[in-house]
């Protein structure tokens, strides 16, 4: 198999005898955070990361970027929690390999790769003998850390309860929030996180976006999808480190989520490029901020795609506890639904 306009690459080439891996030939493209990564690979790309646990978002992002195959810095799973981020990816057909730190200090961008097997080289040189990670073995280690989950489960509630007081603004409605340009009162509201199945779920709604003309907020890189759709963000919320340029500047109101001490390392991005924002300083994570924001204009319904709502989903997004989620959700109570609860009810 070839294409055009890239290097020769190949999954059964004819170099692999029986019983031997197939070559893999590409172009390598490093990113030490997958989810910028993933924004410039393509066909005949090889993408190198360096992500411990790789989740199971970053996983079928990485599955429709185009890459031939996943050559990891860090443990893919390294077995503290059921991820099925490893498992997603090699079942999409992507071969994922398990390789160490120094494939970052021994390849450069665009260098040529040739895998087999677990073996990666370049220009004829090896860079490393790493792990090719096969689905049966995943799928194994995957019960076995479902069978485990007991002490991850124990170490989320103790750092849960640690945070209740230190977050306790987000629950008592202290947040100062900035007067919006957007009017929230009696309105629905869409808040897209850039999380498990949310593009899916969002193309769900499309039928309810069109009938019932929510505000749409988007939390950083969630407002990209609601673009992708066709579709302009009312309002982007977040740190800003992972929404893209075209959606920052598609009109949409610009809220950065700054920490509680009021330092906003993402109004530096916003600045740099000349755009206008202002900044909500809190605790908790930037969804929650965006739930909130909400709730306190005086939406009528908050509905969020992609949010993370179990135990699993915060442990792959590397979130020891969930004392923020408990306390917004606590506040805003029954103004909030999930987004496949709604195309559950209508039907779509």
């Amino acid at each position: 198999m070839a294409t055009t306009g890239g290097p020769t690459l190949a999954r059964t080439d004819g170099l692999a005898g029986p019983g031997e891996p197939a070559t893999i030939r590409g172009a390598a493209r490093l990113g030490r955070r997958t989810k910028d990564l993933v924004k410039r690979l393509g066909p005949g790309d090889v993408a190198v990361i360096d992500h411990r646990n790789l989740d199971r978002i970053a996983a079928e992002e990485l599955a429709a970027s185009g890459a031939l195959a996943v050559v990891n810095a860090s443990p893919s799973s390294d077995g503290s929690y059921p991820n099925t981020g490893p498992l997603t990816l090699v079942r999409a057909g992507i071969p994922l390999i398990d390789a160490g730190p120094e494939v970052f200090e021994r390849l450069s961008d665009g260098a040529p790769l040739e895998i087999g097997g677990g073996r990666v080289s370049s220009r004829g040189k090896p860079v490393a003998e790493g792990r090719l990670l096969e689905a049966d073995e995943l799928a194994s280690e995957l019960d076995a850390q479902r069978r485990r989950i007991d002490r991850a489960l124990h170490d989320f509630t103790e750092n849960t309860m640690a945070h209740l007081r230190d977050e306790g603004e987000l629950l008592f409605g202290t947040i100062e929030f900035p007067a919006t340009r957007t009017r929230f009162r009696d309105r629905h509201v869409l808040i897209v996180v850039r999380g498990t199945d949310h593009v899916r779920d969002l193309q769900a709604l499309r039928t309810y976006i069109e009938d019932s003309r929510p505000v749409l907020v988007g939390v950083d890189g969630g407002a990209d999808a609601i673009v992708a759709e066709g579709l302009v963000p009312d309002v982007v919320l977040g740190d800003m480190d992972s929404a893209g340029e075209e959606t920052l500047r598609s009109g949409a109101e610009l809220i950065v989520h700054g920490y509680p001490d009021g330092e906003a390392p993402g109004a530096r991005r916003l600045s740099s490029l000349g755009l206008g924002y202002t900044v909500v300083p809190s605790a908790g994570t930037s969804q929650d901020v965006a739930m909130l924001l909400a709730f306190e204009k005086g939406a009528s319904l908050i509905v969020s795609v992609g949010a993370h709502f179990n135990l699993v989903e915060f442990l792959e997004r590397r979130r020891g506890g969930m004392s923020s989620t408990f306390l917004t959700r606590l506040r805003i109570g029954e103004t909030l639904v999930d987004a496949k609860g709604v195309s559950r009810l209508l039907g779509l």
